[in-house]
């Protein structure tokens, strides 16, 4: 006796008292690397690309009728192809990801790609930068969160796990006083935190953006406020941050910081006979303060819909 091929036709699973609400899908975390070769001398992207769409799935969900389902290997296969003639920013590639999904399927309507960009310096030998050899850059990574629905294009860009310290040029004074203060006043201690910063563009311009060059500034002026403000507190710290680039970047609407406060304590010598003039620390990985802020444009809305699933962010 021959078994019974299960059938494959769609079928409802209706339900009087539940609804289906906001929904998206896509392939996750897809690790690309694109080498752009000029003559003997190479240039390497390293990007990992999320594609997640919105649009008319109901049916996929309450049916599992698949006909409007763009499989998430479809969306694999297109990041790859698309990256064929170049990725350009990140910016930019996840934009072009959002026209082309928009473009060719009706009833996507809109949705979600976001790039991290990780970074590779060229490696320095005897005879000077080689042309196709690499190591690996530093922790932080590069990161934009493209959202989209109809025409409407929300684009955010930032930075995470920018590490920072400074040994000197800070303190932190005249806090709370009642029973349950135990930290005392520090008028030159060790300042390190994990920046993590995002910054909204103004819809009207970000087709039009060097996304490059301004992902560039706003990190030059993160780490030039961090290290040349005498800071007060890391509240202050990060408002100088933000003041700076919503005053140099018209094209920036607003800028949101987190950022953990990682302890650094002087070590009680004492007991040895030593004394610690704010030489030997101890470095506490948790608990640790975390502060974070969003600083706007006078006169301008935050837009809830552009930090909407945008990562790390209160």
């Amino acid at each position: 006796m021959s078994a019974t091929t299960p059938s494959t036709e769609p079928y409802e699973i209706a339900s009087e008292v539940a609804e289906l609400g906001f929904n998206q899908y896509g392939k996750a975390e897809n690790h690309l690397v694109h080498v752009r070769r000029d003559g003997d001398v190479h240039e390497i992207t390293d990007f990992t690309v999320s594609s997640q769409l919105r649009g008319d799935f109901a049916r996929v969900h309450t049916h599992g009728d698949n006909a409007h389902c763009v499989a998430t290997d479809s969306q694999k296969n297109t990041i790859f192809s698309l990256a064929r003639d170049g990725v350009s920013t990140p910016e930019e590639f996840a934009i072009r990801l959002s026209d082309h999904f928009t473009s060719t399927y009706a009833w996507v309507t809109g949705g979600r790609w976001q790039v991290d960009q990780r970074s590779w310096e060229r490696i320095v030998t005897d005879d000077g930068p080689h042309d196709h050899s690499f190591v690996r850059g530093g922790e932080e990574v590069r990161r934009t969160v493209v959202q989209r629905d109809g025409d409407e294009l929300f684009v955010v860009s930032g930075v995470v796990d920018l590490t920072v310290l400074k040994s000197s040029g800070s303190a932190f004074v005249g806090f709370v006083t009642d029973k349950y203060r135990t930290l005392a006043d520090a008028t030159d201690r060790i300042m390190s935190t994990d920046v993590t910063a995002w910054w909204h563009y103004d819809p009207a311009r970000v087709r039009d953006v060097d996304h490059d060059a301004v992902y560039a500034s706003v990190r030059r002026i993160i780490l030039t406020e961090f290290a040349e403000l005498h800071s007060l507190a890391l509240q202050q710290t990060l408002w100088a941050m933000a003041v700076r680039v919503i005053e140099e970047h018209e094209e920036i609407n607003e800028i949101r910081f987190s950022c953990p406060n990682n302890h650094h304590f002087v070590v009680d010598l004492s007991p040895f006979g030593q004394d610690n003039p704010n030489v030997v620390f101890y470095a506490a990985d948790r608990p640790y303060g975390l502060i974070e802020a969003s600083i706007v444009r006078k006169g301008v809305p935050s837009e809830p819909r552009a930090w909407d699933s945008v990562p790390a962010f209160i």
